[in-house]
């Protein structure tokens, strides 16, 4: 126990030491300053800004900043001195020379100091200065001449060697209102170099213009207050300017109150130089063919020679007395104003296939309408009958060449179609009604004349089968009714019932048998005899006498026979 507490004694001297000798000093490595707290960068335009907190009471206090930057390309991670930022005396900085790259991260931290003694690090800031940047206020200029207010607004960063923002992004927004109590406010947006209209004369104005890149808006510019003048209104002045367009063709026409002799020029000005922050009032170009005319029309076909490009368009009246007027401008877009045509169909017919071939709205030469406005065709067919609950049907393609199936025979159709965009939602009038009829139905003959003659054949086996039947039944009959064998010359007159159908019974008499014997017949009848026995054998042998009755009837006729012989 006592060695600890001789152990604990030697600690603490030291510390006793330094609190008596050194009274109001601080021992080393001990400060009672304040870290800063609240760490913000401010970025505006290219101007960078630190600013923090300082809660501690202490005076002839200093601050210091250091930073990192995080380059892509190295690995470099050591703290330098954030130039503009070491021993300010105010809680905020200007480093805006430090940093030259805008999208690369940054670590940003401040320390107080005073003499020899340093708080500890505030806590590490971290940016990207382009995430962080604020658009800053335009600076602008104003003219009121002729009842209208002229703005210029100057390009942002214009003095600066090193830009944040891309100048061709950015669009204005004005905010317009009456210097008096009760004004109405109103906004729109504005081209670097514009007019403000539509003004009441001798009227002081109050405005201010604030940049915008792409949803980001940036800050207002200062209030600047302007009195417009008396308008002077001239009689001949162009007024109600129109455009009318048609499958790229494009027309301009207006109005001319004015019932005196005038003549007109036509102006064109591309978009894009309205994007510029340059006077372009003298870059106005005259449409070909329109200059100096009379009539109240001009086809400015020709000066569209970019279709994704903005034109604006104005006409200059001259009157009799040299005095020149400028109308309103009218602001062209080609592909949204230009309407789709309807376009040229031909039909054709083969077998029962309707084939529908279409030229494009503004013919096959008009590559802007097929290329750019990636055509769809809606064909409409229907039957072309009395009837007004005929179906009409409906086919849409993509290609100029289609094919329709499923139809009658013998039937008229018609068909028409349109043209219609899907990305610029416009569609065209329907084109000329076509109408065709189609060919009868081919099948039908044959199917008639298959049918025709398998009838035929069938006929014509029946009635053989029938002839051969009735061929048989025929030779029957004669067989059995009428024996195409008949008996010899010589014994035609014998028993004439004895030669009759020996299957129809015949009545049976009852004979006696006798029997005559002669011992001498003369050889030459013995021959005769021969041949008369000879025909009987034959007679039996085909089944004609074939019972003994029969047999005992011949033998007593053959007997006779012998007997009348000799």
């Amino acid at each position: 126990m006592e060695a600890a507490g001789c152990r604990a004694r030697a600690l603490l001297l030291p510390l006793w030491c330094c609190l008596l000798a050194a009274a109001p000093r601080r021992c080393a490595g001990q400060t009672d300053l304040k870290s800063p707290q609240d760490i913000q960068v401010y970025v505006v335009n290219t101007n960078f800004t630190l600013r923090w907190n300082y809660t501690g009471n202490d005076t002839n206090v200093t601050f210091s900043a250091e930073y990192q930057w995080l380059d892509p390309k190295t690995s470099e991670t050591e703290w330098k001195e954030l130039p503009g930022c070491q021993n300010v005396t105010d809680t905020e900085c200007d480093f805006s020379s430090a940093i030259t790259e805008y999208n690369d991260e940054h670590l940003v931290r401040v320390r107080a100091e005073r003499k020899e003694d340093k708080s500890p690090w505030s806590s590490v800031y971290e940016m990207i200065p382009f995430l962080i940047a604020q658009i800053g206020p335009p600076e602008i200029h104003l003219q009121s001449i002729n009842g209208v207010i002229k703005i210029q607004v100057s390009p942002l960063e214009s003095n600066q060697d090193r830009k944040m923002w891309n100048l061709s992004s950015f669009k204005y927004n004005l905010v317009i209102w009456e210097n008096s109590s009760d004004a109405e406010v109103r906004s729109q947006n504005i081209f670097p170099v514009d007019t403000i209209s539509g003004l009441a004369p001798e009227t002081t104005y109050c405005l201010k213009v604030q940049a915008i890149l792409y949803y980001q808006e940036g800050l207002f510019s200062p209030i600047h207050c302007v009195k417009t003048t008396r308008k002077v209104n001239y009689l001949f002045c162009p007024a109600n300017l129109k455009v009318s367009a048609l499958n790229m063709q494009f027309h301009l026409h207006w109005n001319n109150p004015y019932k005196q002799h005038v003549n007109y020029t036509v102006q064109y000005l591309l978009g894009f130089a309205k994007q510029l922050h340059d006077d372009h009032s003298g870059k106005w170009l005259s449409v070909p063919r329109c200059e100096n005319v009379t009539n109240t029309k001009c086809n400015f076909t020709s000066i569209i020679t970019i279709i994704s490009a903005f034109y604006y368009l104005r006409v200059q009246a001259m009157s009799e007395y040299n005095k020149s007027c400028l109308s309103k401008e009218v602001k062209i877009d080609p592909l949204s104003t230009n309407e789709i045509g309807p376009p040229s169909i031909r039909v054709d017919i083969s077998d029962v296939l309707l084939h529908v071939q279409i030229s494009p709205p503004g013919g096959d030469e008009n590559k802007v309408m097929r290329e750019r406005y990636y055509l769809s065709y809606q064909i409409v067919y229907w039957k072309n009958s009395s009837d007004n609950e005929e179906e009409i049907k409906v086919k849409e393609i993509k290609q100029t060449i289609a094919t329709i199936s499923d139809l009658t025979p013998s039937t008229q159709y018609c068909v028409k179609v349109k043209a219609f965009s899907e990305a610029y939602n416009k569609s065209s009038p329907f084109s000329n009604e076509e109408c065709i009829k189609t060919p009868g139905d081919k099948m039908l003959p044959l199917i008639i004349l298959a049918t025709f003659v398998t009838a035929l054949i069938s006929v014509l086996v029946v009635a053989v089968l029938i002839i051969f039947f009735l061929y048989q039944a025929y030779n029957k009959i004669k067989y059995v009714f009428f024996p195409s064998c008949t008996p010899p010359l010589n014994i035609e007159g014998f028993g004439g019932q004895l030669f009759g159908s020996p299957y129809l019974p015949t009545a049976e008499e009852p004979i006696e048998s006798c029997y005559v014997i002669e011992s001498i017949i003369e050889e030459v009848n013995q021959n005769d005899f021969k041949d008369y026995k000879h025909s009987k054998q034959s007679s039996r042998d085909s089944g004609n006498y074939s019972n003994d009755d029969d047999t005992s009837g011949s033998k007593g006729s053959e007997g006779m026979l012998e007997k009348e012989i000799i």
